[in-house]
């Protein structure tokens, strides 16, 4: 059995490992690239990932939709769809990589994604422990900044919630350590250049839309060190946004007070670490009608990828009812991603439309069961909308 002074050696060399490659991570993102510039770029490749479970189902009426509305720009060359193959949870757990090698690469022959839920193995389930493989995506692209819209207008409720994608204890989640059996440790890592782009993306979109203020979220009242961190450096930030005013609120009050009629509508721009813009968009997403309403985008200069937030929902392919998911979160990923490289109208057209089949006439209405409609009646009638003349955004 190992002595005290040996667990606590090994424990500073494992912290001690954490810290260089953390401190390495902060030169690369000193040294980081310019923003890609989609109107310079053709073809724009763009990669479907249908992932797990019920990804595949849906990942198809999002890539039918933006097959329709892009008919033109494919059948010029402006624009290509690609299939990506092997982001599966068997193919992942068989070469014990979060992304395998041969799937990585076909990521970053793409500019965009476009990607279903993929599963993440937990205790009890029949796969290896591999790492997440959006946490390793994030990561290997350097999508720092996640991106997710709710939207509730006959609530007045239109928020834009910016996440920081690639630091906090998300990215040493499998970093941890288990010292003795009675004592485990994780850890948690916020930087300054990690909090800037975040903060400075979430500013510049207010400017940009011309919105006057933005919310900064943390728990810096108790973390002192890293939240501290945060919201000193949104402090900095806006300083660079004079027009924009900004104010901050602790995790656990700022889910109440999305819950409160009251005050929620007074909201719009909201940034925050990873931990808690996870948590926050998840419950934001069910006000909207749960979180098979919300897309996602995942954000970099180099690369982007839009996805659904919610799982794979394996019962539902175990008990047969994967035709009957519900494809709305990942059609509207699909609208951020034609915003995201320029095609906005395409984009406002299909945000449009969503609000019509989903909110404003409904007529079609998918539950998961099998007594209401499947995915495919649901992108129909989409389609069925998008061709409507009166929907051309003004």
């Amino acid at each position: 059995m190992a002595t005290r002074e040996e667990l606590v050696q090994k424990a500073k060399e494992h912290f001690g490992q954490i810290v260089v490659e953390q401190l390495d991570r902060v030169e690369r993102m000193k040294k980081a690239e310019d923003w890609l510039d989609y109107s310079q770029v053709r073809p724009i490749v763009i990669g479907i990932a249908g992932g797990d479970g019920i990804g595949p189902f849906i990942s198809r009426h999002a890539q039918h939709i933006l097959e329709y509305l892009l008919a033109n720009e494919i059948k010029s060359g402006q624009v290509q769809i690609r299939a990506i193959e092997g982001l599966t949870i068997d193919n992942r757990a068989k070469t014990m990589k979060a992304i395998p090698d041969d799937v990585l690469a076909q990521l970053k022959a793409c500019h965009v994604i476009l990607k279903g839920p993929t599963t993440t193995p937990k205790k009890g389930d029949p796969w290896p422990n591999i790492e997440s493989a959006n946490v390793a995506m994030r990561r290997e692209l350097d999508l720092f900044a996640n991106v997710r819209p709710v939207r509730v207008p006959d609530q007045n409720i239109d928020w834009m919630f910016f996440r920081e994608n690639t630091e906090d204890v998300y990215v040493l989640g499998s970093k941890g350590i288990n010292v003795t059996e009675d004592l485990a440790i994780d850890f948690k890592v916020i930087t300054t250049q990690g909090s800037d782009r975040i903060i400075r993306l979430a500013f510049d979109y207010a400017k940009k839309n011309h919105i006057n203020k933005v919310t900064v979220v943390t728990k810096a009242n108790v973390v002192k060190a890293t939240d501290g961190k945060f919201l000193n450096v949104a402090s900095e930030v806006a300083k660079d946004f004079p027009g924009i005013a900004w104010d901050d609120w602790f995790i656990d009050i700022m889910t109440a007070k999305l819950l409160d009629e009251s005050r929620r509508s007074e909201f719009r721009v909201i940034v925050l670490p990873n931990l808690y813009g996870d948590i926050i968009t998840d419950e934001a997403a069910q006000i909207q009608g749960g979180v098979g309403t919300a897309g996602s985008a995942n954000i970099g200069k180099r690369y982007a990828m839009f996805e659904a937030i919610h799982g794979t929902a394996p019962r539902m392919v175990d008990e047969g009812r994967a035709e009957y998911a519900d494809p709305s979160s990942i059609i509207k990923a699909a609208a951020m991603l034609l915003n995201h490289v320029g095609y906005v109208d395409h984009a406002r057209k299909l945000d449009m439309a969503l609000d019509v089949c989903l909110q404003f006439e409904a007529k079609v209405k998918v539950t998961g069961r099998r007594e209401a409609a499947t995915g495919t009646e649901l992108a129909e009638y989409l389609i069925d909308t998008l061709q409507d003349p009166t929907l051309e955004p003004k």
